[in-house]
């Protein structure tokens, strides 16, 4: 190709993964104030933080909801082409203008457990089934912009042997959860009916499908 005297011709494409408007990144960020709003069951807070953007300094505030991390899991046959889920009622689904009942993955918050020790936990108390090996498959925020919790999803196969009681929740800590064998096609289609509206299940449901797990 030839080019014309005084032009530098073609620019040499550049593969640049670094963000671009690099300027406008939050640099030196710290929390200025913390202040306690509630903490009746879990912790609100109110928390004001200063950063730089480009030389511009910013102060804002916002509230932030630590709940704590917790686990999910999906339960799952693969003779059968089943999978183990829950009903139960959600009062801020309720708030929302639903039912407040919700068909869920089993899961539970770690307390001072690790991922791994608190789902095979819930598994046990939610829905009656001490599973023998669970397999976490990712992490994942689930309300970022309010709330603190990090949710790890794990998977793990599931059979009529591993049964050791009706499940059904902790009666002390007042819960009543309904276990649900389902069909694994039945359920993912519950996702499209609108049936299934619950983040932690409809991401698990996914992932089985994707993967071919069943």
């Amino acid at each position: 190709m030839m080019v014309a005297e005084g032009w530098p011709g073609p620019k040499k494409t550049r593969r640049n993964h670094s963000p671009k408007n690099t300027h406008r990144m939050i640099t030196d960020l710290k929390i200025v104030k913390s202040e306690v709003l509630s903490d009746h069951w879990y912790v609100l807070s109110k928390v004001t933080y200063e950063y730089y953007k480009g030389r511009e300094q910013i102060t804002q505030a916002r509230e932030v909801y630590n709940r704590g991390n917790g686990a999910a899991i999906l339960l799952y046959n693969k003779q059968q082409k089943t999978v183990i889920l829950t009903r139960q009622f959600r009062l801020p689904a309720f708030v929302n203008g639903e039912n407040g009942m919700l068909v869920e993955v089993c899961a539970g918050q770690l307390d001072k457990d690790d991922p791994e020790a608190c789902i095979k936990r819930e598994a046990i108390e939610e829905v009656g089934y001490k599973v023998k090996e669970v397999r976490k498959v990712f992490e994942a925020y689930m309300s970022p912009g309010a709330v603190t919790e990090i949710l790890y999803f794990f998977v793990s196969e599931y059979d009529a042997s591993m049964k050791v009681n009706d499940g059904g929740g902790v009666e002390e800590e007042e819960e009543n959860i309904e276990v649900l064998e389902m069909d694994f096609t039945a359920a993912y289609q519950m996702i499209a009916s609108g049936e299934i509206r619950d983040a932690k299940t409809i991401m698990l449901l996914q992932y089985a499908q994707i993967n071919n797990l069943l």
